[in-house]
């Protein structure tokens, strides 16, 4: 079983986790056998946090109780309060999870904050544009390793700017394995083009009593 921790924080771009939760939560696509996900939102404390659209989310556990594994997944969403130093601890399990292969997941705001950290200085990455993370990162020394893409995946971290939250989605899911291979085209697709038959496609990857999922 995966364990998703989706970290919450003040200001948290609601439709940047959209697509990659909602799928994950929910299992509607998820191929036959595909191991089950546990998503669990975590904090600093047990506050509620409220995001960028007013929503207040309850967190479930503490950055504390984040177990680091290899079946363990981190995704950092994008805020407007990276640069508060008490989100330091989190990005000490960031790298914890790196160092030890699990997977780390950043979009946005997030990218920024691990950049600041040293963390995208040796991987492939993206962020929301070029010379973005120079700007708002002094520190960061990783533009020969930045790709001007929607989303970048480099093995167990996957990064994407504000406009890239579905491939990003696509990604993660691809990462962790939990839909066919063909299903994952045909949602990529219809969600990036609205297009019929994509959805007639989607549908037809499905298991038999699983095509009334949307």
């Amino acid at each position: 079983m995966f364990t998703v921790y989706v970290y919450v924080l003040d200001t948290l771009a609601d439709w940047e986790l959209g697509h990659v939760t909602s799928e994950l939560y929910s299992g509607r696509f998820f191929k036959k056998d595909a191991q089950r996900v546990l998503l669990k939102t975590a904090s600093l404390t047990k506050e509620p946090i409220h995001t960028m659209g007013g929503l207040a989310i309850m967190p479930d556990c503490l950055v504390e109780d984040i177990v680091v594994s290899e079946t363990s997944v981190l995704l950092l969403p994008g805020a407007d309060t990276w640069n508060d130093p008490k989100h330091g601890a989190i990005l000490e399990k960031a790298r914890e999870f790196l160092a030890l292969g699990a997977t780390v997941c950043a979009i946005c705001g997030a990218t920024a904050a691990l950049a600041g950290f040293g963390l995208l200085d040796g991987r492939l990455h993206t962020s929301n544009g070029a010379g973005f993370l120079e700007m708002v990162s002094p520190c960061y020394k990783g533009q020969s390793f930045y790709i001007d893409q929607p989303a970048v995946a480099d093995h167990n971290l996957i990064t994407a700017g504000s406009t890239g939250a579905l491939l990003w989605a696509k990604q993660i899911i691809g990462r962790l394995g939990v839909f066919e291979a063909n299903t994952l085209e045909a949602w990529y697709d219809y969600f990036r083009t609205g297009k019929p038959e994509h959805f007639f496609a989607l549908m037809q990857t499905l298991p038999s009593g699983n095509g009334s999922k949307l």
